[in-house]
Formats: structure tokens, sequence, C-alpha cells
């Protein structure tokens, strides 16, 4: 995993964890969570979390129910989505939590055991590990700590773009399972964006294909 450090000396911040937000971001953040919920929040990670079968559809498979564990667990430790994309085997997502909470690890712990249990309710097989546990998921995620608003926005067109970099459509909106769908609603971007192939070539904690 890769944790960072908040810093930012045009602005003098010198921000460990999720302690402040840079200006402007929060304006930004605040169109998308559609008013006052939003200044609750402040900048937070983005995040590579991937099945440990990398030919697995899993996600894509049952995504309704990645989603009712996404709700499940919003309801239970509150977080807002700022930008999420659901591909066959993993998932890219940026996530905000509340001032002075920044335990990502337990919703992403309670993300993966809903969905699990829910999977294992249809009767479907998981495979389990030498210790007995379910080992869909792999057990580490990556993390990246947003830095500024360039930053937020480079890590948005990334998770964005993620389809066409895996080859599995030719322009971003062509995905259904992005929240690209729900920028162009909001007039944050261009129905067309990101239509003529250029995007950043990071790889943010996924492996070079």
């Amino acid at each position: 995993m890769e944790r960072s450090e908040i810093r930012d000396s045009r602005r003098g911040l010198n921000c460990p964890g999720l302690r402040c937000a840079p200006a402007g971001l929060q304006e930004f953040l605040g169109r998308l969570s559609h008013g006052p919920l939003s200044a609750q929040f402040r900048p937070g990670l983005f995040f590579t979390v991937t099945l440990n079968d990398r030919r697995s559809s899993a996600l894509i498979d049952h995504v309704a129910m990645l989603r009712a564990a996404f709700r499940k667990t919003q309801s239970e430790r509150s977080f807002v989505t700022d930008a999420i994309v659901i591909l066959p085997d993993h998932l890219h997502a940026i996530l905000t939590l509340p001032p002075g909470d920044s335990n990502f690890s337990d919703r992403w712990r309670r993300i993966k055991g809903s969905f699990i249990r829910s999977i294992v309710a249809t009767g479907a097989p998981i495979l389990r590990d030498h210790r007995g546990e379910y080992s869909l998921w792999q057990k580490r995620f990556w993390e990246h700590i947003i830095r500024d608003e360039r930053d937020f926005e480079r890590c948005v067109d990334y998770v964005h773009f993620n389809p066409v970099k895996h080859q599995l459509v030719r322009s971003p909106s062509d995905w259904p399972l992005s929240s690209l769908h729900r920028y162009v609603r909001e007039g944050l971007l261009p129905p067309d964006w990101g239509g003529d192939g250029r995007a950043d070539t990071n790889n943010f904690g996924e492996r070079k294909d």
C-alpha cells in the first residue's frame, strides 16, 4: 500500500491523513454531493481493490450485490464515494470520510464481507484458503492520499478512463459501471470525455498488462 502525506507549499498546508482540505476542492466535492452534507467531509483517498483471481468477473456478475454492500456499509459507517469504476476483477474508488475519521480499512472490510456473504447466500461456490477463510478478495488494497485539486482530477480521470485502459470499451462513456455518467449528468464532464484515447498512463496500484 502507498501512504503519502498531503503537502502543498503554495497554500502552506501540511496535512497528515485527512485533517485538512485544499481550497477549491471542497466546493467541487460539494457539487458532487448535492448540498450541505458535503461540508462535513474532506478529500480522501484513491483506492484499488482487487479480487484474488484476476480472471474472475464476479464484480460485474454480481454488481447488484456489490452496490448493496456499499450502501449497507455507508449506512453503518458514513462515507462519500467521489468517483468509482467497477471492472470484472477489480475496482477503483475515491472515498471521503467525515472529519476526524480515517478508518478506511474498516469500510473496506465491511464492503468485502457483505459482498462475500451475499454471494455465499446464493449458493455460488467461493474458494477458501488454507485457514478456511474465503479467498475472493486480495487481503490488501492499494491507496493514495489525494494531495490537491490537480491530484484529485488526475485520480478521477484515471478512474473513468480505466475501462478503456483494459480494452473493455473504446470510449469511457461506453462502460456502464462508472461514476463518469454522474459527472456528465452534473455537467462536470462532457458526454464524449476521454473519447480521444488520452489519459494518465500511471498504473495506480495495478499490475501492468
